[in-house]
């Protein structure tokens, strides 16, 4: 786990960013800053490393200073130009969230609110986002968004954000097969037909999150069919696929993201169910990131301790790259595999 944490401390600059194996570190990543630093305050406290707050505290004041004057984080990287994208915006209202319980600073809940008001007057009638996230599409892997609307509704009592999110949440449910699998799931429109698992489970995960404080049996039903898909594929196959099409067959290289946040949503589930498969799951998961983690300790010393997108590291996704939202996943579940849930 320290290792893990090490890669994140590792980046030069306050925002985080991703190692390539080829090109070092890239430019750092809004979106993905804003999710780690949950992770890197959890990793503080359990591995008693107080520079890792200090790091999460140096990330956020970061984002502050970047934040859209329409309350929104711009998509991708810095120095891309995009515009402020709903999905990415609100990870770093996770951020906030946690620096503000952490510190008591009323700066982070104040652009937090700012952002998630920009969120919810951006909403579609339908209850999804389209025009102002990636692409121009709408994703079930908002889902993801609706969470931490939930989660500002619990801090302010405003059903405003409550009702943003469960709207949202119903245009998931319509999207969904019989079988589990979701469609518009994918961050592209080529491939939208076989979702990679990273979607797949940022989808299943939002709702599952948004289960735990909505308590409508219909969300966890949801995500139970989509995870036992994936489940019965792991346990047939002894991986899991980079992508899936609408009948559960996997195809390309296994994306670690993905896996870690299945291992992150079996934890949610044994806890919830008390399924022993669940755990079993969860336990083979981490074992296996493990393994993955190992074989690049000796490697370029800003590998050391993360993920490499794909394994093999030559795989489509993240190719010969370390993504830190791979590494913050692998986190996430190695916290999941002590019993713990992953920090918000």
């Amino acid at each position: 786990m320290n290792a893990a944490a090490d890669h994140f401390v590792a980046s030069p600059e306050p925002g985080l960013g991703s190692y390539h194996l080829l090109d070092g570190w890239s430019a750092p990543y809004p979106e993905t800053t804003g999710y780690i630093i949950p992770t890197l305050y959890a990793l503080s406290d359990r591995l008693h490393r107080p520079d890792l707050g200090q790091r999460a505290q140096r990330a956020a004041i970061w984002l502050l200073t970047i934040q859209r004057s329409d309350g929104g984080w711009q998509g991708g990287r810095i120095g891309e130009g995009r515009p402020s994208v709903v999905f990415n915006s609100a990870q770093v209202v996770r951020g906030f969230m946690a620096t503000h319980t952490r510190t008591g600073d009323q700066v982070y809940l104040d652009a937090a609110l700012k952002c998630c008001d920009w969120i919810i007057r951006v909403q579609e009638a339908d209850g999804s986002w389209a025009r102002h996230n990636f692409l121009g599409a709408a994703r079930v892997y908002d889902a993801y968004v609706a969470a931490p609307l939930l989660r500002m509704h619990a801090i302010t009592g405003d059903g405003r954000y409550r009702d943003a999110a469960l709207r949202q949440l119903e245009w998931v449910l319509t999207r969904q097969r019989p079988n589990g699998w979701f469609s518009d799931a994918d961050n592209t429109l080529r491939h939208n037909d076989r979702p990679i698992t990273h979607t797949i489970a940022y989808t299943i995960d939002g709702m599952i999150e948004s289960y735990g404080f909505v308590r409508d049996e219909r969300l966890l039903h949801a995500a139970q069919l989509a995870v036992d898909g994936l489940l019965d594929a792991f346990v047939r196959d002894g991986r899991i696929a980079g992508r899936y099409d609408a009948q559960w067959r996997g195809s390309e290289a296994s994306i670690t993201t993905g896996c870690a946040q299945m291992a992150i949503i079996w934890q949610r589930l044994f806890l919830i169910t008390g399924e022993a498969r669940y755990a079993e799951g969860r336990d083979r998961m981490v074992a296996w990131l493990i393994g993955v983690q190992r074989s690049l300790m000796n490697g370029p010393e800003g590998a050391r301790g993360a993920l490499p997108g794909s394994v093999p590291l030559w795989g489509r996704y993240e190719k010969f790259a370390c993504p830190n939202w791979a590494a913050k996943y692998f986190a996430d579940a190695l916290l999941c595999a002590e019993g713990q849930l992953p920090a918000f």
